[in-house]
């Protein structure tokens, strides 16, 4: 697993040692930030973004953020092992501190209400086998963190199409492999 483009373009990071973890691939987070960078279907800059990385693992798409530029990063994690492979990851990147981590259960403990700031792209790449996906999508819309011209980028198994809630609005959708990228916002 690499960085793909940034200020770190190339540099290496640590991969998960058991397989509770699933970091997202290099060829699809490579075609991911091309969509982001060059779709005409939604108008997004990671330079000076505010990006919440939920289920952030390792942190390879919130790390890939700050490679390019993005001004904030909050990593939201609960598993113990895949925090030490991010603070890990982070650490040998030698990072200024424009992001954060959080060791919480998102569905149980995370409160959205609480945070001090909204964010232009929120990236939710929870396990596979989480069916709950729509709670979480109804306590991000209900707590109005996403900017009015933010994007919800949700990675998932391809064939997972049972979490959709009736204010979320895809824009585009792409699979790779097993899985599948969407891309979507608020009604």
């Amino acid at each position: 697993m690499r960085i793909i483009s940034g200020v770190y373009k190339g540099k290496k990071l640590i991969s998960p040692l058991n397989k509770e973890t699933r970091p997202l691939k290099d060829l699809t987070k490579e075609s991911l930030f091309n969509i982001i960078n060059h779709s005409n279907k939604f108008n997004i800059n990671i330079q000076n973004s505010n990006v919440l990385d939920l289920f952030s693992g390792i942190g390879s798409f919130g790390i890939e953020c700050l490679s390019r530029g993005a001004k904030f990063v909050m990593f939201v994690e609960s598993y113990q092992d895949a925090l030490d492979v991010l603070k890990k990851n982070l650490f040998n990147l030698k990072l200024v501190k424009n992001y954060e981590m959080i060791k919480k259960n998102i569905y149980e403990e995370l409160n959205f209400n609480s945070f001090n700031k909204k964010f232009n792209i929120i990236f939710l790449d929870p396990p596979y086998k989480d069916k709950n996906i729509n709670l979480l999508l109804k306590k991000i819309y209900n707590a109005k963190i996403l900017e009015d011209n933010g994007i919800l980028i949700i990675h998932r198994h391809k064939n997972d199409d049972n979490f959709l809630i009736e204010q979320f609005n895809i824009i585009e959708k792409k699979k790779y492999g097993i899985s599948k990228i969407i891309f979507g916002n608020y009604f």
